[in-house]
This record gives structure tokens, C-alpha cells and sequence, in this order.
């Protein structure tokens, strides 16, 4: 079983930045894959990034330039730096975490993170 912990969400200004941090623990090799999805109001869950233990990345589209996902091993976090925010961005954002990218999502979610982008 693998327990994720969220921070870093809170209220910015459009074009601004905001770091969140996930904190994994349990069965290491349940989060050899780990990402980040994010739920807007009235919207399905939709994945952001995803990082292997590995190093391999993929990023959403909507995000690609402007977020960087990455992740120490050491201490089972991940991070996502989000940059050039826009109100769009506005959602709860959920750490996912699994044995392979492939697997991803699993059931194994962090509670959730709120960020609200001003416009």
C-alpha cells in the first residue's frame, strides 16, 4: 500500500508560480511511477505529468513549457513546479502514485491540493 501527502496549493495571481510537493511512503516499488492529476469543478480527473524513478516524463499538452514535474528519490517526493499560471489552472490537484507509468492512475491517491489562479 502506498500513502501520498500533498502541499504547496493555495491562491496566485495569473502569470504566477506555485511549487507542489507529494510526499509517498509505504511499498516503494507501488510508487515507482508517480503524477499529478488535477479535478476542476464540474470536470473529470486529467492527468498533468507523470515522472518514472527512472527519470522518464510526460506532460499534458496544456501544461508542456509552462510546469515541471520531477522527483527525489531519497525522499519518495514529487514535485510539480507550476509556472505561468492561468485561471484555467484552477483545480484540485491529485498525486497519483503506481509500480509503472503504464499503471497509472491507480487507486492510490493523495488527498487532493487546491490552486486558485486569479485572473
Amino acid at each position: 500500500q502506498v500513502q501520498l501527502v500533498e502541499s504547496g496549493g493555495g491562491l496566485v495571481q495569473a502569470g504566477g508560480s506555485l511549487r507542489l510537493s507529494c510526499l509517498a511512503s509505504g511499498s516503494t516499488f507501488g510508487f515507482n511511477a508517480m503524477g499529478w492529476y488535477r479535478q476542476a469543478p464540474g470536470k473529470q480527473r486529467e492527468l498533468v505529468a507523470a515522472i518514472s524513478n527512472g527519470g522518464i516524463i510526460m506532460y499534458a499538452d496544456y501544461v508542456k513549457g509552462r510546469f515541471i514535474i520531477s522527483r527525489d528519490n531519497a525522499k519518495n517526493t514529487v514535485y510539480l513546479q507550476m509556472n505561468s499560471l492561468k485561471a484555467e489552472d484552477t483545480a484540485v490537484y491529485f498525486c497519483n502514485a503506481g509500480p509503472a507509468m503504464a499503471t497509472l492512475p491507480t487507486d492510490s491517491w493523495g488527498q487532493g491540493t487546491q490552486v486558485t489562479v486569479s485572473s
